[in-house]
């Protein structure tokens, strides 16, 4: 069971009773979010073996035809995908590599975990990455590949194109974290530098079949960009990776080698990413075992059954944090006033991935901003909480999953001297809720489907 470790202190930190019982209630909704969409757990729950057949989401494949059983991925949740598959298959798989973050805990005996960095790749994902292209290209048409594919996948695979260095592309995936730009556009520049992702990997594989299991950490789950797509066609161009680059004032700061493998492509001189077409893909079976909106369903469903009239806003926010917190605050209060759109007792989910562009020198997270935003249009209600968190235990650069916010939020600042309004222009959330002792703390979760945002009501 995934719990947040400092549950208890962040209820007591309710400084009335409704606050308090709003604070359990949106923190033990969370609690119910992050166990639906546990990775283990959604592999044994979507995969069965019956004799040598692998059964999964209609799909079934008889591993007595197959001559060898191969594993490959990278993600924040793979680790655990991984594990889970090897207690499914066992004596099945023949081999494996999957790419997971530095300290993972899992422990498989066939399927190597390889430690690599997120969010910003080092040559130990290269490293991986090069490895398990060594074993797809080994693999032959009576072949099985099994990609485990999970949020973080991208930074985790790095392969660099051409004359691309890891340095080169850890700064302009740095420079695109930092400048608000979405996880698409990002992975529409991430797929067009490598040689693995943007469907490289199925190309390499081909003729074997590649069933994909995908836990999306991307809003709508659209295949190609969840961990860059390394086994689905591409639906981007180099000129759309270009186009990013300058639509953020990046392409003139962007390390040579990269502006020259971009421009190569769009005169046509190197190799698109491989397209719908394109036979590699004749063989490809993919399936998202998990996602945003069964963490957010699941939430939904928890403050219903504590008697709430419940709410799924939506399962794809996106936008800046900081006006997502306003947001969510002044449904909050709209609920308070007017009973719209639901009447309280209310629970309101909302789930998705926000963005930060840092202007400020501060430390935090996403769903720290949304907090923080949050605070300022919570004030003086007395049991309305907003409580936002990643689903896989990091927001942002911290130790932290997220934070809380509710009426007292500010009272409780001012009496410490602490300035909402600076704190949010510096991008300085984490220190904020640090003081306040309101950050979530969960510690990797082992998943990765983007946020799950919480209103409560009472």
């Amino acid at each position: 069971m995934i719990k947040i470790k400092n549950k208890k202190q962040l209820i007591e930190n309710g400084e009335t009773r409704l606050n308090r019982k709003a604070r359990a209630l949106a923190l033990r909704s969370l609690e119910s979010a992050l166990n639906a969409v546990d990775s283990k757990h959604i592999i044994k729950s979507k995969l069965l073996l019956r004799d040598s057949t692998l059964h999964v989401n209609g799909y079934s494949f008889d591993l007595k035809r197959f001559k060898n059983v191969y594993v490959v991925g990278g993600g924040k949740a793979s680790g655990s995908m991984a594990e889970a598959l090897e207690e499914i298959l066992g004596k099945h798989v023949t081999n494996g590599l999957v790419n997971v973050p530095h300290g993972s805990k899992q422990n498989t005996r066939i399927i190597k975990l390889h430690e690599a960095s997120h969010p910003v790749p080092d040559e130990a994902g290269v490293e991986g990455t090069r490895r398990m292209l060594e074993m797809a290209e080994q693999a032959e048409e009576d072949d099985i590949v099994i990609c485990l594919i999970s949020g973080g996948g991208s930074s985790l695979m790095p392969m660099p194109r051409g004359e691309i260095s890891t340095a080169d592309k850890r700064d302009i995936t740095d420079a695109l974290l930092k400048c608000g730009a979405t996880i698409n556009e990002i992975n529409t520049v991430r797929k067009h530098i490598s040689g693995f992702k943007g469907g490289w990997l199925a190309k390499r594989a081909y003729p074997a079949t590649i069933l994909n299991l995908i836990l999306s950490d991307v809003v709508g789950d659209p295949l190609d960009f969840i961990a860059s797509g390394p086994t689905v066609p591409d639906s981007t161009t180099f000129g759309d990776a270009t186009k990013v680059l300058k639509k953020y004032v990046l392409w003139d700061k962007s390390p040579g080698s990269i502006i020259k493998v971009l421009s190569e492509g769009e005169k046509g001189t190197i190799p698109e990413t491989p397209k719908a077409n394109d036979n590699a893909f004749k063989k490809v079976f993919n399936v998202v075992v998990g996602n945003n909106r069964l963490a957010s369903i699941t939430a939904r469903e928890y403050l219903k059954s504590e008697g709430l009239n419940t709410l799924l806003l939506t399962a794809t926010m996106e936008g800046e944090a900081r006006h997502a917190g306003v947001m969510l605050a002044s449904t909050a209060r709209e609920v308070s006033v007017s009973g719209n759109p639901i009447p309280k007792p209310a629970g309101i989910i909302a789930g998705g991935e926000t963005t930060v562009t840092v202007t400020g020198k501060g430390l935090g997270g996403r769903n720290q901003e949304i907090a923080l935003a949050a605070a300022q249009k919570l004030k003086d209600m007395d049991g309305a909480v907003v409580a936002s968190l990643s689903t896989d235990g990091v927001d942002g650069p911290t130790d932290a999953a997220g934070a809380i916010a509710d009426g007292k939020t500010l009272t409780r600042a001012g009496e410490i001297g602490l300035n909402p309004e600076e704190y949010l222009a510096e991008n300085d959330s984490y220190h904020f809720f640090l003081k306040l002792n309101d950050l979530i703390i969960t510690g990797p979760t082992g998943t990765n489907v983007n946020d799950v945002s919480v209103i409560v009501v009472l």
